[in-house]
């Protein structure tokens, strides 16, 4: 059994650094793997570096015939068996490519459909009927679109993400980071559907009652939705918080910064999973989260992390005085909590369910090009 990978740009994101993770531990799988993707990206050479075979296949704007027929050409070449896309967009093109041959397609929802574009949610509403099989990352992301949309629900299964813990164990030192008191942070590139803005808010209060602190903030710009980054900036430039935030931007070293933390603090209007919350549960630090449906899921209600709610900087404030008072009690609580994450959300169960997945696909009705 073959399985093509199929994504767009190679960048920095929860999804690309699962994919990656997946690819790294491509000794693991029973079938074999290739990545087909459309644009490079600041991971490529991470992605190539894997030694799994990498086809940039790059379609012109607009509906590019052409392309279809490349990419079914290089499928059947390739002899792959499914195409897992990760966007509907690619899975409409893995969809068109393959008709007759037998193919499956399997599409991953790594995310909600708030900001889609009419093309987008064309797509989406088209691929969601139309594959093979559906993945969802969460048991509240796919009640999400089990409401919304009419799709078969015999096509549907959530697996959870999964992270490679190990590149814990076999982290490079990064740069080192001082603080005159506490040194903590938070993950995520500043796109909709992230929260840096409430974190920012909770840092004021936390100024004011005269906890001494630096907080780094890990996570790109992106060039869509440059008012979000540049928000929480303004912010805190006005609220005089430049000696205490920095802005690093994306960072290959975040197992090594993790480290480094007293805590983590994260904020979301609609995350699907939370891989960077996950990452850092696993650091073994204490993590703070709001109650986000998602967080509440993966976090079992709080067990695993310390919930505040959404939008509520003075609840937050009130647990991590709590947390700064007794801190002993919370990075006990922290070291339990990373010791059962690993077991829940290792790359191994992941790739462990989308085995049984494939094998079962590849059995029904399947046929070559």
């Amino acid at each position: 059994m073959k399985v093509a990978y199929f994504l767009g740009a190679l960048n920095r994101g929860g999804m690309e650094t699962l994919l990656l993770d997946i690819l790294s531990r491509a000794d693991l799988t029973s079938y074999q793997i290739i990545c087909i993707y459309r644009e490079e990206g600041v991971i490529s050479d991470l992605y190539k570096a894997t030694g799994v075979p990498m086809f940039k296949m790059t379609p012109r704007k607009g509906m590019d015939l052409s392309y279809v027929f490349r990419l079914r050409k290089l499928l059947c070449r390739e002899k792959v068996n499914i195409v897992h896309a990760q966007h509907s967009l690619e899975a409409c093109y893995a969809w068109l490519a393959t008709r007759g041959c037998g193919i499956k397609i399997v599409q991953t929802f790594h995310g909600y459909d708030y900001h889609q574009t009419a093309k987008g949610r064309f797509f989406m509403k088209w691929m969601i009927r139309h594959a093979d099989l559906n993945i969802f990352v969460s048991e509240v992301q796919k009640s999400y679109y089990e409401k919304k949309y009419r799709f078969p629900r015999n096509r549907s299964r959530v697996v959870y993400n999964g992270i490679d813990f190990a590149k814990f164990e076999q982290r490079e030192k990064g740069e080192s980071f001082e603080s005159p008191g506490l040194l903590m942070g938070s993950v995520g590139n500043f796109v909709p559907g992230r929260d840096q803005i409430t974190i920012c808010r909770f840092l004021v209060l936390l100024k004011k009652a005269g906890i001494p602190f630096r907080f780094l903030f890990v996570g790109r710009k992106d060039s869509r939705y440059p008012r979000l980054y540049d928000e929480c900036v303004r912010f805190c430039e006005t609220a005089g918080l430049q000696d205490e935030v920095c802005f690093l931007g994306t960072r290959s070293d975040v197992p090594s910064l993790l480290t480094q933390w007293d805590a983590f603090i994260y904020s979301t209007e609609h995350d699907s999973f939370g891989i960077a919350v996950i990452e850092a549960i696993a650091a073994g630090i204490p993590v703070f989260v709001n109650d986000w449906e998602v967080m509440r899921e993966v976090t079992e209600e709080g067990r695993l992390a310390v919930m505040y709610k959404t939008k509520e900087v003075e609840q937050l404030l009130s647990s991590f005085l709590d947390f700064y008072a007794h801190p002993e009690k919370y990075r006990e609580k922290a070291r339990k909590a990373a010791f059962y994450i690993k077991e829940k959300y290792g790359i191994e169960k992941h790739m462990e369910a989308l085995n049984r997945l494939y094998t079962h696909l590849s059995g029904v009705g399947n046929k070559t090009c």
